[in-house]
């Protein structure tokens, strides 16, 4: 092997070494973007899921109040009624 060989494989060997250096960085950024963007959609997932149970307590909530309109024949009915009327917001 001459010493053009030789320097051409050096040259060689070290951008390969390069080259897999840079496309290993590439590819640990991508999984750190892939791994906040789960994160991300694991929040938002864990903030619907909230605001459903809100939802819920707040139907449950008035579903007993119509049970209990129903139910009772009581001199305060028009203010329950009212306060059904009232935004749940």
């Amino acid at each position: 092997m001459t010493a053009a060989e030789t320097f051409a494989f050096c040259a060689l060997v070290v951008g390969l070494i390069c080259g897999a250096g840079i496309w290993l960085g590439a590819y640990q950024s991508r999984l750190k973007n892939r791994e906040r963007e789960l994160e991300l959609r694991a929040r938002i997932a864990e903030a619907e899921a909230l605001g459903s149970k809100s939802e819920l307590a707040q139907l449950e909530q008035r579903t007993r109040v119509l049970e209990r309109i129903a139910t009772d024949k009581t001199k305060n009915l028009a203010a329950q009624i009212e306060d059904l009327r009232a935004p749940t917001n």
